[in-house]
């Protein structure tokens, strides 16, 4: 099997991260976002780790077209930094929900050996 053109393997990446980030900004723009789920996080991490593995090979000089990918990724790179203050923001309040559960359950199980006790 033949590899790619370096272009193309960018471009492919490029558009799988587009479709990572533009999901995640949508879910971020409603009135009550969900938090990113470990999956989708994970998935974004691996293609980073990837691309910042493959791009360390190329070799300079760089075909305008390659060039050109390059400056496609580094703009997602950017839109997806300047999303991550929100990612964060949504991650601490579903922290923040379930901890708040937690000590609901907690006092309904404490009450409920209370109530035992008392029988």
């Amino acid at each position: 099997m033949l590899a790619q053109p370096p272009a193309q393997h960018l471009r492919d990446s490029n558009e799988r991260l587009h479709r990572r980030i533009e999901g995640l900004a949508a879910e971020l723009s409603l009135p009550h976002p969900h938090p990113a789920r470990p999956q989708e996080i994970d998935a974004l991490l691996s293609e980073l780790r990837s691309n910042g593995a493959w791009l360390r090979t190329l070799p300079p000089p760089r075909e305008p077209e390659l060039e050109e990918e390059l400056s496609t990724y580094r703009q997602l790179i950017e839109r997806l930094r300047d999303l991550l203050p929100a990612v964060q923001a949504t991650l601490l309040e579903e922290r923040a929900r379930i901890e708040r559960e937690r000590s609901r359950v907690a006092s309904a199980l404490e009450w409920a050996r209370r109530s035992r006790e008392t029988l």
